[in-house]
């Protein structure tokens, strides 16, 4: 036996059972839920608290973020949606047809993020036609981290009811 064979039998590595799936689901949904189309979270309840400048700071990077993500989104939003479509479905057959577990693992983790991403871009289009500003800004960027919040719990129950099922599964037959 050789130190190759001795390490993969050490460290599982099939996607569900691998202890840094786990920390990367749970910094990649920490990350989305902080950072609110752009701008942090912390800045949002500080200018409401605060004000002032620090309501001016919070508009001017929820704009220049706001504009940024429109601009995307006009130029090139026809093909990055084909190109997700694309890679979200390859990554849907190779998984749950080939039962390929890494493609899984990934489609587990992409699906929900281009939710929230659709999310995050519709929430850009509100505050851009309301021309959203001081409490009303705070209420949107509140709202979208609510609901990707949401998205986020959902996500990481399914995902954690399919890695056990998983996980048992392969316990069973292995």
């Amino acid at each position: 036996m050789n130190w190759y064979t001795s390490l993969f039998e050490l460290i599982d590595m099939r996607s569900f059972s691998n202890l840094w799936f786990w920390i990367a689901l749970a910094v990649v949904w920490s990350t989305a839920s902080h950072w609110v189309l752009g701008v942090p979270f912390d800045m949002v309840q500080r200018a409401r608290r605060v004000g002032g400048q620090t309501m001016q700071d919070l508009e001017d990077l929820a704009r220049i973020n706001v504009n940024r993500l429109l601009y995307i989104g006009r130029v090139s939003g026809l093909w990055l949606m084909g190109l997700g479509c694309f890679l979200l479905s390859g990554l849907a057959v190779l998984g749950f047809s080939y039962e390929i577990e890494f493609a899984q693992a990934v489609f587990l983790l992409g699906f929900p993020m281009s939710l929230v991403g659709l999310l995050n871009l519709s929430t850009a289009k509100l505050i851009e036609s309301e021309h959203a500003s001081g409490e009303l800004l705070c209420k949107r960027l509140t709202r979208c981290r609510l609901f990707t919040q949401m998205i986020g719990t959902v996500s990481i129950f399914v995902t954690a009811l399919w890695g056990m099922y998983q996980n048992l599964s392969i316990g069973v037959l292995g």
